[in-house]
C-alpha cells in the first residue's frame, strides 16, 4: 500500500473522491505521492486509536490483577452495572434518579469554553491555591446580587416573586457524597444566561488577568488575583473538580449547567421545576477541600466575609435535642396490667366522681405513655445574625449598641474612647464607623508603619479585605472601624483597591473624620486618656501629613513656662502672647528642669514671656515641620533670629552703644582667641546671668537636635550630612553686663597677646558649649585647661610637678624574710637516719642561705 507503483492507472482511482479526479491532468508521479500521503495519514490515525485502546486494555488488565473483585473496579470492567455505579457516585442532586441523570447526559448540549477562558481556568486551578476559601465569598456575593435583582423587579412587578416570596441563601454540605450546595431564591438564569454568563468572560478583564498572572513573581502576588478581575464564579474550581449549576428563571424552564473546567454542557432539568425560582451551585469538592464540608468551617467563613449581607444566610446543621416519644405497644401493656390489678384490690367508690380528678388521671395516663429520647435534629440555622449597624439611621442607634458592636467587632473588653458614624457623599459614597480604643495597641511604635487590619473594607456589605497600607496614614493606625462602599466593584482585591482612584478620596475623608472625632473629645478625656496614649501619634502626624498639618497643630500639647503641671495648646499660648510679640518661643532639651535653667531663656522669663518646653525627642521635629500657627511663626530661642518685640528706640541705641564698646573684644575673639571655633562673636540680647552662650544658625542643629542625631541606632560614623551639621561653626553671644566679660575686655584692651586672657576666653567658650547643650570634641583638653585655671586661682606654680609615690621594696623584702623564718620554725626536724642530707649538700645550702641573708 505504501509502495508507489509505476503500473497504476486512472482506473485504479475510480473510487477516489471527485476533487482527486480533477487532478488527472497532473503528472502520474505527483498523483501517486498525494494518494500515498493521504492514505498513510488515515492509517496512522487508525493505528494511534488502536494503540490507545490497547493501552487502556493493558491498564485495565493490570488493575484487574490487583483487584479481588473485578466487577467493582472503575477501570477494569466496562459492564453496564459498573457504569450505573459510576453514575450513582456522581453529584447527587435532590430528586434526580440515575435514569434521569443518564437522560440528562444524553440530552445535554455540550459547549467548549472560549480559548481565553479555558486557558484562564487552567491557570486558576494549577496556580492559585492560596486563599482558596475565597470561593464561598464569591458564591454568596453572586447569590446576593441575584436576590437584589429580583427584589428590584418586584418593586414594579409584584408577580415576579410568585410562589417564592422568601429571599434567602441556603448552604448545605453533603458529607457522604462530598458535595457542597449553595442555593438562593434570586432571579435565576435562563438557558442563554447559563451559556453566556458562565461560558464567557469580558475579554478586557481576561486579558488583563492573564497578563497579570504571567507577570506575577510569587505565589503571594498570584493569590491576590482572585476576585480582582471578575472571575468570582470560576474560583469554585479551586476547591472542586465538577461544578453543577441548577437554575430556574421566571421566563424559562429549569436547566442544569455542568462543567469540569475543560468544557460545559447545558440541558433541561428532567426533574422539572423543583426550585420554583433561583439557582443552586453544587460543588464536587476535591479531597484536600473536604474541610469545607464541616459546619464550623462554613460558619467561620460566612461570619468572616458575609456576615453583613442584607439577606439571611442559612446553614443546614444538626443539634441534639431531648424529645418526648410515645411508648411502644409492649411497653404500654405492662403498666396497664398493673393498673388493672390495683383497681381490683381497691374498694368500689360511688358512681359520681369529681371531674377534676378524672382529668388529672387522664393527664397522668398521657404522661405515662411517652418517654424522653435524645435525637439528632437537622434544621436550617441562621448564620449572619449580626446586622450592619452602619447602614441604620444614626439617630436610631444607642450608645450601648455602638459599644456592643465595637466589642464584637474588635474583640476588646472595654468600650471605645470615642466614635464617629457618618455617610460620605460626593465623588464616592460610602458609610463608615470609626472608633478610638482606650489603650494603644501593644508594640505600636515597634511595628510603626507595618500593615494593620484595624480598618475593614466592605463592598455592598461583603468583606473584601483588611490588609490596607494606605487606607489610614501611619500615625492613625490605631483607629478601628469599617468602611462600606457601593461604588467600588465587588470583585476586587487589595492590590486593585490600592490603585483605585476612589481610594484616595475615601482615605482623605476618613482622615478628616478621624481628626474631627478626636477634636470633639471632651477636655478631660482628651488630656487624661487620649493624650498619654496617642500624643506621640499626633506629633508624628504633623511631620508626615502635610495636608492636615493645620488640623493636627490644634491637637498638640506641650509643657510651658506658664504652668508647671498642666500642658498647654498652641491656641492657648497665642491667646496669652504679649501685645507686640510676633513669635512663639520654644526651647528643646532632655527635661524641664534643665530647660528652666538654660541660658537661652534667662531674659525671656525675666521679662515675662512664655516659653514652650519641648522635652520629648519628637517635639523639635514636629515644631520644625510647622511653618506657623495662627499667623505666628515659631522661634527656637537657641538659634539666631530672636526678637522680643518690646524694643524701643532708646533700647536700640543702648544696644548699639554696647556693641561699639565691646567691638574690640568681639573682634579679638573671632580673629585670635577662638579663630577656628566660632563663626562670629556678638553682644547678646538674650542673656542676663550667664557670661556667654553658643547660638546655632537659623538652619543649623540645636544642641538637643545634635544629641538626638548622635543617639540614632543606625547613624553612620562618617555620614557627610551629619558631619556637615555637627561641624558648622556657631555664634558666640557674650553678656556685656557680666563681670568676667568686662574683665576680659580690660585685659584685651591692655594686651591682646595676654595668655591669661586667651585661656579665660577658651574656658568661657567651652563652658558655653556645654551649657548650650552641645558636646565637646576634646574633653581631655578641656580638663587640662580647667586644671590650669585652678592652679592660678590657688597660687600653685604651673610648673610644679606631682609628687612621686615612694617605693616600698625594703618593707616588702623584710616581710618576705620574716615569712621565711616562720616557715623554718614550723618545719619538723628529721629523725636520725631518715631524710638527712649529705654533709656536703647541707653545707652548700647553709652557705647559700648565709649569702642570701647578707644580700638582704
Amino acid at each position: 500500500l505504501f509502495t508507489p507503483s509505476s503500473n497504476l492507472s486512472s482506473s485504479h482511482f475510480s473510487r477516489v473522491p471527485r476533487f482527486w479526479v480533477r487532478t488527472r491532468n497532473v503528472s502520474t508521479m505527483k498523483l501517486q505521492y498525494i494518494v500515498v500521503f493521504l492514505l498513510g495519514a488515515l492509517v496512522f490515525s487508525a493505528f494511534a486509536d488502536d494503540s490507545d485502546a490497547e493501552s487502556d486494555s493493558i491498564e485495565a488488565s493490570d488493575t484487574a490483577s490487583v483487584e479481588e473483585d473485578i466487577g467493582k473496579s472503575r477501570e477494569g470492567s466496562r459492564t453496564d452495572d459498573e457504569a450505573v455505579e459510576r453514575e450513582e457516585e456522581a453529584i447527587q442532586l435532590d430528586g434526580l434518579s440515575v435514569s434521569e441523570m443518564k437522560q440528562l447526559r444524553e440530552s445535554a448540549e455540550k459547549h467548549e469554553f472560549q480559548a481565553e477562558v479555558n486557558r484562564m481556568m487552567k491557570l486558576i486551578i494549577n496556580s492559585l491555591y492560596r486563599n482558596k476559601e475565597i470561593f464561598l465569598r464569591e458564591l454568596i456575593s453572586n447569590a446576593s446580587d441575584a436576590l437584589d435583582k429580583i427584589r428590584f423587579l418586584s418593586l414594579t412587578d409584584k408577580s415576579a416573586l410568585g410562589d417564592t416570596p422568601d429571599l434567602t441563601i441556603k448552604i448545605k454540605a453533603d458529607k457522604e457524597n462530598h458535595v457542597l450546595h449553595v442555593t438562593d431564591t434570586g432571579i435565576g438564569m435562563t438557558r442563554n444566561d447559563l451559556i453566556n454568563n458562565l461560558g464567557t468572560i469580558a475579554k478586557s478583564g481576561t486579558s488583563e488577568f492573564l497578563a497579570k498572572l504571567q507577570d506575577a513573581d510569587s505565589d503571594r502576588s498570584m493569590s491576590e488575583l482572585i476576585g480582582q478581575f471578575g472571575v468570582g464564579f470560576y474560583s469554585s474550581f479551586l476547591v472542586s473538580d465538577t461544578v453543577v449549576v441548577t437554575s430556574k428563571h421566571n421566563d424559562d424552564k429549569q436547566h442544569i449547567w455542568t462543567s469540569d473546567s475543560a468544557e460545559f454542557s447545558v440541558a433541561e432539568d428532567p426533574r422539572g421545576d423543583t426550585l420554583g425560582r433561583g439557582t443552586t451551585v453544587s460543588l464536587q469538592l476535591k479531597e484536600e477541600a473536604h474541610d469545607f464540608l464541616e459546619a464550623e468551617t462554613l460558619k467561620d467563613l460566612v461570619k468572616k466575609y458575609s456576615q453583613f449581607i442584607n439577606f439571611p444566610i442559612y446553614l443546614w446543621t444538626s443539634k441534639t435535642e431531648t424529645v418526648e416519644e410515645p411508648l411502644e405497644e409492649e411497653e404500654e401493656e405492662e403498666p396497664a396490667k398493673k393498673e388493672g390489678e390495683e383497681d381490683k384490690e381497691e374498694p368500689k367508690e360511688g358512681e359520681e366522681e369529681d371531674e377534676v380528678k378524672v382529668e388529672e388521671e387522664k393527664e397522668e395516663e398521657k404522661k405515662a405513655k411517652t418517654k424522653s429520647v435524645e435525637k439528632t435534629v437537622w434544621d436550617w440555622e441562621l448564620v449572619n445574625q449580626s446586622k450592619p449597624i452602619w447602614t441604620r439611621n444614626i439617630k436610631d442607634i444607642t450608645d450601648e449598641e455602638y459599644d456592643e458592636f465595637y466589642k464584637s467587632f474588635t474583640k476588646e473588653a472595654d468600650p471605645p474612647l470615642a466614635k464617629t458614624h457618618f455617610t460620605a457623599e460626593g465623588e464616592v459614597t460610602f458609610k463608615s464607623i470609626l472608633f478610638v480604643p482606650k489603650a494603644a495597641p501593644t508594640g505600636m511604635f515597634q511595628e510603626y508603619g507595618k500593615k494593620t487590619d484595624f480598618i475593614k473594607m466592605y463592598v455592598r456589605r461583603v468583606f473584601i479585605t483588611s490588609d490596607f497600607e494606605e487606607m489610614m496614614p501611619k500615625y492613625l493606625q490605631f483607629v478601628r472601624g469599617v468602611v462600606d462602599s457601593d461604588d467600588l466593584p465587588l470583585n476586587v482585591s487589595r492590590e486593585t483597591l490600592q490603585q483605585h482612584k476612589l481610594l484616595k478620596v475615601i482615605r482623605k475623608k476618613l482622615v478628616r473624620k478621624a481628626l474631627d472625632m478626636i477634636k470633639k473629645m471632651e477636655g478631660t478625656d482628651y488630656m487624661e486618656k487620649f493624650w498619654p496614649e496617642f500624643g506621640t501619634n499626633m506629633k508624628l502626624g504633623v511631620i508626615e501629613d502635610h495636608t492636615n498639618r493645620t488640623r493636627l497643630a490644634k491637637l498638640l500639647r506641650f509643657q510651658s513656662s506658664h504652668d508647671s503641671k498642666e500642658l498647654t495648646s498652641l491656641a492657648e499660648y497665642v491667646e496669652r502672647m504679649k501685645e507686640k510679640q510676633e513669635q512663639i518661643f520654644f526651647v528643646a532639651g532632655q527635661n524641664r528642669e534643665e530647660l528652666e535653667h538654660s541660658p537661652f531663656v534667662e531674659r525671656l522669663l525675666k521679662k515675662g514671656y512664655e516659653v514652650l518646653f519641648l522635652t520629648e525627642p519628637v517635639d523639635e521635629y514636629a515644631i520644625q515641620s510647622l511653618p506657623e500657627f495662627d499667623g505666628k511663626k515659631f522661634q527656637n530661642v537657641a538659634k539666631e533670629g530672636l526678637k522680643l518685640g518690646d524694643e524701643t528706640e532708646k533700647a536700640k541705641e543702648k544696644q548699639e552703644a554696647l556693641e561699639k564698646k565691646f567691638e574690640n573684644l568681639t573682634k579679638w575673639l573671632k580673629e585670635n582667641a577662638l579663630k577656628d571655633l566660632i563663626e562670629k562673636a556678638v553682644v547678646s540680647n538674650r542673656l542676663t546671668d550667664s557670661p556667654c552662650a553658643l547660638v546655632a544658625s537659623s538652619y543649623g542643629w540645636s544642641g538637643n537636635m545634635e544629641r538626638i542625631m548622635k543617639a540614632q541606632a543606625y547613624a553612620q560614623q562618617k555620614d557627610p550630612t551629619s558631619n556637615y551639621y555637627m561641624n558648622q561653626k556657631k555664634t558666640l553671644e557674650i553678656n556685656p553686663r557680666h563681670p568676667l566679660v568686662k574683665k576680659l575686655l580690660e585685659k584685651v584692651d591692655v594686651d591682646e597677646e595676654d595668655s591669661t586672657a586667651a585661656d579665660l576666653a577658651r574656658v568661657m567658650f567651652e563652658t558655653a558649649v556645654l551649657r548650650s547643650g552641645y558636646s565637646l570634641q576634646d574633653s581631655s583638653d578641656f580638663a587640662s585647661r580647667i586644671e590650669r585655671m585652678l592652679r592660678l586661682s590657688m597660687n600653685v606654680d604651673l610648673e610644679e610637678k606631682i609628687e612621686e609615690e615612694e617605693e616600698e621594696e625594703e618593707e616588702e623584702a623584710a616581710e618576705e624574710v620574716s615569712a621565711d623564718e616562720e616557715s623554718d620554725e614550723e618545719e619538723p626536724e628529721p629523725e636520725s637516719g631518715e631524710g638527712e642530707l649529705p654533709e656536703e649538700v647541707a653545707g652548700d645550702e647553709e652557705g647559700e642561705d648565709a649569702a642570701g641573708k647578707d644580700e638582704l
